[in-house]
């Protein structure tokens, strides 16, 4: 998949970079709620404008793809290495990095992510495999911060203020997509 350039309209994401992530993975992988939370949070992280975290100064922070994804450690077991360890999504994350020739190691993935924005997609939605929750629904705003904010991204910063808008901005372009 060739990256489309920035920033990426929340229609063209959901039209061709969620499908092209979400088609590394298992079928079961791929629902309205997957691609809502999925558009939510590249929208809250990146405005869809941005592969590398931003920070003061204009350098880059430590996330990258338009998920805004952070390596994490071994000992935090979050960002790729949460992925990369946890027993849900590990078996998975192998042939995503198979299909896209990234070495099966949190740091190469990692860096990847701010070139394959595919890549990107898959990687977030083995993050949101790993919540023991269900996702959430179209109008429970509420829920999918918990999931964003609480349980899987945990950002240092949150902005609460802007997700619910996010949030059914996302809802409401896949469903427009999906007609």
């Amino acid at each position: 998949m060739t990256q489309l350039p920035l920033p990426i309209a929340p229609r063209d994401f959901v039209r061709h970079v969620i499908p092209a992530g979400l088609a590394l993975l298992p079928r079961q992988c791929d629902s309205p709620e997957a691609r809502a939370m999925l558009t939510a949070i590249a929208l809250q992280e990146s405005r869809l404008a941005s592969r590398w975290q931003i920070v003061a100064g204009g350098g880059k922070g430590p996330a990258r793809g338009l998920l805004q994804f952070e390596q994490g450690t071994r000992a935090s077991r979050g960002g790729v290495w949460g992925v990369y360890l946890h027993k849900v999504s590990a078996s998975y994350l192998v042939p995503v990095c198979r299909a896209h020739g990234v070495a099966l190691d949190p740091a190469a993935i990692w860096a990847a992510l701010e070139t394959d924005d595919a890549l990107a997609v898959a990687v977030a939605r083995l993050l949101l495999l790993t919540d023991p929750y269900p996702l959430p629904q179209r109008g429970d705003a509420e829920a999918g911060w918990k999931l964003y904010a609480e349980r899987t991204w945990r950002p240092g910063r949150p902005h609460r203020h802007t997700w619910d808008a996010f949030y059914e901005t996302a809802w409401k372009t896949i469903t427009e997509g999906a007609q």
